[in-house]
């Protein structure tokens, strides 16, 4: 049998027992296991159980393992000899469902539901990450089905936490590291680029939060006694957020670009074959013209360039009406998106550095820090991920692309950090797909596609 034949098995299995793997879903769709509340502590166990006895119902040896919080899920499956060694992520556990009456039905009653786009899974955890993570499953079940044992071998790590923070996941990583080892990490909690373009995600901003509250007077001032001669820590706040960037979108801290480098030129030529449309990303929020660095496309702004955003400001009097004072302090929260060898400490240094190099008499700062953590960029040159990016390829109408985000996903840095190991980032959702709200769905194809996805990625790293 070639490689091909026995690939074409295991996909063939797949679509003839798609109906068996949605009610397999709906089954761990319906435990409730929403980790942030207390409440639902049962559920969470129940969920973990849940997953462990479909993982040993195919052969995987697999147990719960308690941790001050929620329990995780470890499980361990042979391959052929030399094999490559694939350490599987997801997590079992789910947001909270309010505000409930906006929801078209029970999220823990989950239904197959047609929509003029098509069918959709809609419930709690249809996307995040339950749905997400039984495409990797199943495509595992039906390799096993076919041919007795996977390609690869596999260890598969499911978290209860990671909606909540995942504040047991590093001591996990750190106590367990020997039997997490692997060459390579997967990871399922990211979307396709649209409809039709598969994404392997290699790039991940880092993320910096400050607050800083500028003092003044030792109490609000009447702005007719005292405006004129007294400090006024609103002005001076807003001269020196204005400072932070120059008339080109550049962010004027000293080395704030130290570590960012240019795309290379072969993935700036995948991004461009992708035919962002900017103008029409953001007339979805009402925008119409980039903004940010002066030269550099909403793409490259968005996955491959370092930000400084004011996220808030208040002092003074905001409330209905109007009343002359001059307010005793100001506050600001500033965060900055992260890229390449940024290094956030240095980061946070220098904005306290140019707010203090920017006080008059009178006005002193404190701050308050809210997390630095550095961007992860995956090593693409390992042979794997051109594997990958070619496996999706023949399973999607469009050629897979290397993307990035612009937002964090803490895993992936972790996993670098702790156990030393790249991840691949693959996932099957869309923008519409209502992670974090109500009526969350997944569509039935992105689970079909999703299983047989899978079991190509799986061939081709094995090949």
């Amino acid at each position: 049998m070639t490689d091909t034949d026995a690939l074409n098995r295991v996909l063939g299995r797949i679509d003839a027992g798609l109906d068996g793997a949605l009610d397999r879903l709906m089954a761990l769709l319906r435990i409730p296991s929403i980790s942030t509340d207390p409440a639902n502590a049962g559920d969470c166990v129940r969920a973990a159980e849940h997953l462990v006895a479909d993982l040993a119902s195919f052969g995987v040896a697999a147990r719960v393992f308690p941790t001050t919080g929620h329990p995780m899920v470890v499980g361990h499956l042979d391959g052929p000899p030399g094999a490559p060694h694939l350490l599987f992520y997801g997590h079992y556990d789910v947001q909270p469902v309010d505000p409930l009456d906006l929801w078209h039905h029970d999220p823990f009653d989950p239904r197959i539901e047609e929509t003029p786009a098509g069918k959709v899974i809609r419930g709690r955890g249809a996307n995040d990450d339950k749905g997400q993570l039984m495409t990797f499953v199943e495509a595992v079940r039906a390799w096993i089905a076919e041919h007795g044992a996977p390609p690869v071998r596999l260890t598969f790590l499911f978290e209860g936490e990671e909606e909540s923070g995942s504040p047991s996941l590093v001591p996990f990583l750190r106590e367990h590291a020997a039997i997490l080892k692997a060459d390579l990490a997967l990871v399922c909690d990211t979307s396709r680029f649209d409809e039709d373009t598969p994404a392997i995600t290699t790039r991940l901003r880092g993320l910096l939060g400050e607050e800083v509250t500028l003092h003044a007077a030792s109490r609000d001032l009447h702005s007719g006694g005292y405006g004129g001669p007294a400090a006024n820590p609103l002005r001076v706040l807003a001269r020196v957020l204005a400072g932070l960037h120059d008339e080109a979108g550049r962010v004027t801290l000293p080395g704030f670009y130290d570590g960012v480098s240019d795309l290379p030129p072969e993935l700036a030529a995948q991004w461009q074959g992708l035919g962002f449309d900017a103008a029409e990303f953001l007339g979805r929020v009402g925008l119409s013209h980039p903004a940010g660095e002066a030269g550099r496309s909403a793409l490259e702004m968005l996955w491959a360039r370092p930000t400084c955003e004011i996220n808030g400001i208040r002092g003074g009097y905001t409330g209905a009406g109007f009343k002359t004072v001059l307010p005793a302090e100001a506050h600001a929260k500033v965060s900055f998106r992260l890229v390449g060898r940024q290094d956030p400490l240095a980061i946070r240094e220098a904005f306290r550095a140019h707010v203090a190099g920017a006080l008059p008499p009178d006005v002193r700062a404190t701050f308050e820090g809210h997390g630095a953590s550095p961007a992860v960029e995956m090593e693409t040159g390992h042979p794997a991920f051109e594997a990958a990016r070619a496996a999706l390829s023949d399973e999607w109408p469009r050629p897979a692309a290397f993307i990035g985000a612009g937002g964090s996903i803490p895993i992936a840095g972790w996993f670098k950090e702790h156990l030393g190991l790249d991840a691949m980032l693959i996932g099957f959702g869309r923008d519409d797909d209502q992670l974090h709200s109500p009526n969350e769905k997944y569509d039935l194809k992105s689970f079909h596609k999703g299983m047989r996805s899978w079991a190509r990625v799986l061939a081709a790293i094995a090949g």
